[in-house]
C-alpha cells in the first residue's frame, strides 16, 4: 500500500524543484498530472506519467489584460506539428490559428500568403442545417476575416521573401459574446512569432466602440449594436498597419480621438506574445531572398529612367496608352540586356523595370508636387454623374470620375427575400446587400468568371458599410435592398465610385436616405533615410489613380456625408506608417469627398417619387394570422398559384403580408385576388367583384369577399326593367357590385346598377378594390407607388371616425357619396377595437363570418339593432327634408372611436362627433336630442348635440 502512494506521488514530486526554479525566475507556474491541479500559470511543464511509458504534453500560457477582459496565449498542447501554432482565448471563446511555410521555392516575384479563416458550427454545439450538414465553400464573413488577418501581417514579411506560406485560424468555442476575427489576428500574430519564418512582427490588434459618446475597448457583439463606432485597428509598437471602420456619421475629429486610444491599447498585445515566444519559440530559418541586385537596378535604371519619366511628365497619356508606352520601354530594355548577354538581369527584368517606374514616379511627387496626369495633389479628377438612366429598374445611376466608371442598379425586395446568415456572431439576417462585380473587360483583359472573389467581396463589403450609415431604420423602412455595382471601368478607386453611385442609385429608387455618400482614396508618397529607415519626406495625394495606387505606399479609402465619416478602410504597403501623418490624411480627404458630394447633389439631392404605372410596386398589408393561412393555403399551394398566374412575389410573416410586383397593373390584380380570397371589411358603398353563385325567379346570389354570399335583387340589375334574371346573368358570371345595405335578416343587398350610375357619374370617391380587411392601412414604399395624399375638406367624413389614417404613401380608401357604414362581426369589431383601447363598447352590426359563434353574436346585435330600427321615434325626416338647423331625436345606432352614427330615423343615418371632455360613455339604443349643424362633402349630415349634459 505504502509502494502504491508513492508511486503516484513521486511523479509530482519530482516536478518540486522545476517549480521552485521557475518561482525564483518570477514567473507563475504550476504542474498537472494526475492530480488535476487546475492551469493559472504562464507554463505547464509535467515529467513522466503514472502511466509507464507516455507523457504529458507541455503547456506554455500567458495572461494579461485588456479593457477588463481576461486574454490567454497558449502553445504546446494541439497542433503541435505546426510550424507556430497558438490558442487565444477570451471568455468563453477560443481561436486556434497556425502557419507553415513551404520547403521549396518556385520561381515567382510575389509573397504566396494565403489566409483561410473557418467558422465551424461545432463551435456553438450546433449541427448545420445544410443537406449534406457539414460546412461548404467559405462564406462572405469568412473571406472578409481572412482578409482581415491578411492586410496587416502581409507587409511585415522580409523583401524578396516568395516562400508560400499559409495561415490558418479556426474558431473551437464561441460564446457569441465577442467576435473571433480579432482574436484570430492577433493568434496568427503570435504563431507566426513562434515559428522560423522571417516575419517583423508582433503586432497588436484591437475593436473600439462608442456608445453616448464614451469609448469602448473590446466590446461585445451587444455593445456592437448600440455603438455608434466599430474601430478596428492593428499596429506594431510605433507604426499603424491597418484601419477598419464603420460608423454613423462620426467626425473627423471624434475618430481621431479612437485611432489615438486604439493605438496604446493594441500595443498591450505585444508584449505577452514576445515573451511567449522567448520561451518556445524556434529560430528564424534562413531562407533564399529573391532580391534585385544593386548592379541590374543601376544598368536598368541607366537604359530606361530618362524614357519612363519623358511618359510620366506627359499629362496626355490614358491609361492604356502610358502602358502601352511603357511596355515598349521594358522591351527596348530587354534587347538591350540579350545583346550583352546578361541573364542575370533579365530574369528579374520586370521587377527591376517595375523598382525603376517608381522611383520616378515617387521622385517628382516630392520635389515637384506633379502627378502623372498633371493633377495637383489636392485635386480630383473630372466628375460625371447620372440618377435614372435605367428607368424600368426600382434606382439606378453611373457614376464616373476620370476613367473610372461604375453602373450600380437598386432592387427593392419583400422582408422574407432577406440574406439568411450562418454566423457565429452577429444577426442572422441581412437586409442590405452591396454585390461589387470587377469584370476582365473593365481592365481590357480575357479572363473567367468564377465563384466569390476575395477582393470583390471586400470592396463590396466597405461600400455596403458605407451606405448603411445613412439608412431609414429598419421600422421605418422595413424591405430588402440589393445593390449592384458593375464596374464599367477601372483606374483606381472602383469601391469608392461604388460608394457613391449606390448613393444616387437607393435615392432614385426613392428610399430616404438620411445624407449623400462620397468616398475618395488618399495616397501616400514617402522618402526614407535608407540607413535609418525613418520618413524624411512625404506628399499626401488625393484621389490616386491605379498607377499611383501600385507606386504609392498607402491605399487609404475613406467614405462619409457631410456631417462624418461613415467607413474607412487602409492599407499599406511599407512596414508601418506613423499615426500622425494617418490622422493628417483625414483633412484632404474630408475637402475631395465633400467635393464630390457638391457634384451628385446636383445631379439628385433628394429620394425620387415615382408616379408611372410602370415602375415596380411594393405593399405591405396587415392581416390577422387565421387569414394569413388562408392565403396561404395547404402547404402554400395556394399563394404560389398566385404568384404563378400574376409574376408578383408574395412574402408572409406574423401579421404581415407583403407584395413585390412588376407594374402597377400587376399589383392591382394581385391585390385583387387577395380580396377574394381573404375579404375586406364590407362597406355600404363598396364595390365587390363576385361570382354568381346561383340564379332565382327574384335575384342571384352572389359570392364575393372571401366567400360571403349577396343577394342581387332583380330590381337592382338595371336602370331598365328586367323580366327574367337569366337573360341578363348566368352562373359563374364575375360582376363588380355595390353593397346598398342589408335586410331585415341581416342579409347583404347588392346592386349592379348602382356601379353603373358611379361609372357615370365619373366621381372619384369609389375606388374599385376598397381598402383590404387589415388593422393598418396598405403601407406602400415611396419610390415604389404613387403617392396618394388625403384630400382634407372642411369638414369630417366617415372615415374620420373609424380610426384609420391614411399618411402619404398608404393607400386611400374607397369612399362614395352614400353614408359609409362599416359592417363586420361583433367579435372582430371587439376584438380590434378593445386591443387599440380606444373604446370601451364595440358592438357592430354583422354580414356574416367564418365562425360560429361570431355569426351567433352578429345574429344577437343585429336583432336588437333592427327592433330599435322599428320604433317609433318624435321627429321624422327626410334626406329632402333635413336642412341646417332641423332638430331631432336620434337613436345611437353605431359606437366609433371618435364619435357616433346615428339613426336619424326614416333609414337617414348622421355623425355625431364627440365634444372635448365630453361625455363619450354612449350605449347601442341611447336617444340624444341633436340639431343638423352641417352636412360633409358627401352630403352626410353632421349633428351637434342640444343638450348641456351631453
Amino acid at each position: 500500500m505504502a509502494s502504491s502512494m508513492g508511486s503516484r506521488v513521486n511523479p509530482l514530486l519530482n516536478t518540486l524543484p522545476h517549480y521552485l526554479t521557475w518561482r525564483a525566475l518570477g514567473f507563475r507556474t504550476i504542474c498537472s498530472g494526475r492530480l488535476g491541479f487546475a492551469p493559472q500559470s504562464e507554463q505547464q511543464l509535467v515529467s513522466e506519467s503514472p502511466v509507464a511509458g507516455t507523457k504529458v504534453l507541455e503547456t506554455f500560457r500567458e495572461e494579461f489584460e485588456i479593457g477588463s477582459r481576461l486574454i490567454t496565449l497558449e502553445t504546446g498542447k494541439i497542433a503541435r506539428f505546426a510550424n507556430g501554432a497558438v490558442v487565444l482565448g477570451m471568455e468563453e471563446t477560443k481561436v486556434l490559428s497556425t502557419v507553415a511555410s513551404a520547403k521549396g521555392d518556385a520561381a515567382r516575384d510575389f509573397l504566396p500568403l494565403t489566409v483561410d479563416y473557418q467558422e465551424k458550427q461545432f463551435a456553438q454545439g450546433t449541427i448545420p442545417h445544410t443537406f449534406m450538414r457539414r460546412e461548404g465553400a467559405p462564406k462572405e464573413r469568412e473571406l472578409l476575416c481572412g482578409r482581415l488577418i491578411d492586410r496587416p501581417i502581409r507587409p511585415l514579411f522580409p523583401a524578396g521573401f516568395f516562400h508560400e506560406v499559409q495561415v490558418m485560424a479556426s474558431v473551437l468555442s464561441s460564446d457569441g459574446k465577442q467576435d473571433p476575427d480579432v482574436m484570430a489576428t492577433n493568434a496568427t500574430s503570435a504563431a507566426l512569432m513562434l515559428s522560423d519564418i522571417p516575419w517583423g512582427g508582433p503586432i497588436g490588434m484591437i475593436r473600439i466602440g462608442r456608445i453616448s459618446g464614451r469609448f469602448i475597448v473590446n466590446p461585445t457583439m451587444d455593445e456592437l449594436s448600440l455603438s455608434d463606432l466599430n474601430l478596428v485597428y492593428a499596429c506594431t509598437k510605433d507604426k499603424t498597419l491597418m484601419i477598419d471602420v464603420q460608423a454613423r456619421e462620426i467626425s473627423e475629429k471624434d475618430l481621431e480621438a479612437g485611432l489615438r486610444l486604439a493605438h496604446p491599447e493594441a500595443v498591450k498585445y505585444l508584449e505577452p506574445q514576445m515573451r511567449l515566444a522567448a520561451k518556445v519559440g524556434k529560430h528564424k530559418k534562413e531562407y533564399k531572398l529573391s532580391m534585385v541586385s544593386d548592379r541590374t537596378i543601376e544598368k536598368v535604371h541607366k537604359l530606361a529612367a530618362a524614357p519612363i519619366e519623358t511618359v510620366f511628365t506627359d499629362p496626355t497619356y490614358g491609361k492604356f496608352e502610358r502602358g502601352e508606352a511603357l511596355d515598349k520601354i521594358a522591351q527596348d530594355v530587354k534587347r538591350e540586356l540579350e545583346e550583352e548577354c546578361d541573364e542575370e538581369s533579365l530574369k528579374v527584368l520586370s521587377k527591376a523595370v517595375d523598382t525603376v517606374r517608381k522611383e520616378v514616379v515617387r521622385k517628382r511627387i516630392i520635389r515637384e508636387g506633379l502627378r502623372v496626369d498633371g493633377r495637383r495633389l489636392d485635386e480630383v479628377r473630372p466628375l460625371y454623374c447620372e440618377a435614372g438612366n435605367l428607368p424600368m429598374l426600382h434606382g439606378s445611376s453611373l457614376f464616373s470620375r476620370g476613367d473610372t466608371q461604375v453602373l450600380c442598379t437598386v432592387t427593392l425586395g419583400a422582408p422574407g427575400e432577406a440574406q439568411r446568415l450562418e454566423s457565429l456572431v452577429g444577426p442572422s439576417i441581412k437586409r442590405f446587400m452591396l454585390h461589387y462585380s470587377f469584370p476582365p473587360f473593365c481592365i481590357n483583359e480575357v479572363g473567367k468568371r468564377a465563384g466569390l472573389n476575395r477582393r470583390e467581396v471586400g470592396h463590396g463589403t466597405l461600400a455596403e458599410k458605407a451606405l448603411l450609415g445613412v439608412l431609414p431604420p429598419e421600422d421605418d423602412f422595413p424591405y430588402t435592398v440589393r445593390v449592384n455595382s458593375e464596374v464599367m471601368a477601372s483606374d483606381g478607386s472602383t469601391s469608392m465610385a461604388t460608394v457613391c453611385g449606390g448613393s444616387m442609385a437607393l435615392m432614385d429608387a426613392g428610399i430616404p436616405l438620411r445624407e449623400h455618400v462620397a468616398g475618395v482614396s488618399v495616397g501616400l508618397v514617402t522618402e526614407v533615410d535608407p540607413l535609418t529607415g525613418t520618413i524624411k519626406d512625404y506628399r499626401i495625394l488625393t484621389d490616386i489613380l491605379g498607377l499611383e495606387d501600385h507606386l504609392g505606399d498607402m491605399d487609404f479609402k475613406i467614405a462619409g456625408t457631410r456631417k462624418g465619416v461613415t467607413a474607412i478602410q487602409l492599407d499599406i504597403k511599407p512596414a508601418g506608417i506613423p499615426l500622425d501623418i494617418i490622422c493628417e490624411s483625414l483633412e484632404p480627404a474630408l475637402r475631395g469627398r465633400i467635393q464630390i458630394l457638391d457634384h451628385m447633389e446636383r445631379e439628385i439631392n433628394a429620394p425620387r417619387t415615382r408616379d408611372d404605372g410602370s415602375s415596380p410596386q411594393l405593399a405591405t398589408l396587415k392581416y390577422s394570422n387565421d387569414a394569413l393561412r388562408r392565403l396561404l393555403g395547404p402547404l402554400g399551394a395556394l399563394k404560389r398559384k398566385i404568384e404563378e398566374e400574376t409574376g408578383a412575389r408574395i412574402s408572409v410573416s406574423d401579421g404581415t403580408l407583403t407584395i413585390l410586383a412588376k407594374t402597377q397593373p400587376v399589383m392591382d390584380k394581385v391585390l385583387e385576388k387577395i380580396d377574394f380570397i381573404l375579404g375586406r371589411e364590407i362597406e355600404i358603398g363598396g364595390i365587390y367583384k363576385g361570382v354568381v353563385t346561383s340564379i332565382k325567379e327574384y335575384g342571384a346570389f352572389v359570392e364575393f369577399n372571401g366567400g360571403q354570399q349577396g343577394l342581387l335583387h332583380i330590381s337592382e340589375l338595371s336602370h331598365e326593367p328586367v323580366t327574367r334574371v337569366s337573360d341578363v346573368l348566368s352562373v359563374g358570371q364575375q360582376l363588380s357590385l355595390m353593397c346598398i345595405g342589408q335586410d331585415v335578416r341581416g342579409n347583404i343587398k347588392l346592386s349592379l346598377k348602382a356601379t353603373v350610375s358611379q361609372r357615370q357619374s365619373e366621381t372619384n370617391d369609389v375606388v374599385e378594390g376598397s381598402a383590404p380587411s387589415m388593422k393598418e392601412a396598405p403601407k406602400y414604399w415611396a419610390s415604389a407607388e404613387n403617392v396618394v395624399n388625403e384630400q382634407e375638406g372642411g369638414n369630417a367624413t366617415s372615415e374620420e371616425l373609424s380610426v384609420k389614417n391614411y399618411e402619404v404613401g398608404r393607400a386611400k380608401p374607397s369612399t362614395s357619396s352614400i353614408p359609409s357604414i362599416l359592417i363586420r362581426s361583433a367579435a372582430e369589431c371587439e376584438e380590434e377595437e378593445k386591443s387599440a383601447g380606444l373604446i370601451q363598447h364595440s358592438r357592430s352590426t354583422s354580414l356574416g363570418s367564418g365562425d360560429s359563434k361570431a355569426d351567433h353574436k352578429s345574429k344577437t346585435l343585429s336583432q336588437k339593432s333592427q327592433k330599435f330600427l322599428d320604433t317609433e321615434v318624435e321627429d321624422h325626416v327626410t334626406a329632402k327634408s333635413l336642412k341646417l338647423g332641423t332638430k331631432v331625436t336620434a337613436k345611437v345606432y353605431q359606437i366609433r372611436a371618435r364619435g357616433l352614427v346615428l339613426d336619424l330615423g326614416g333609414g337617414l343615418r348622421g355623425m355625431y362627433r364627440f365634444e372635448k371632455n365630453g361625455k363619450k360613455d354612449y350605449e347601442i339604443g341611447d336617444e340624444l336630442r341633436v340639431e343638423c349643424s352641417s352636412f360633409t362633402s358627401k352630403g352626410i349630415p353632421v349633428m351637434s348635440s342640444l343638450m348641456d349634459d351631453e
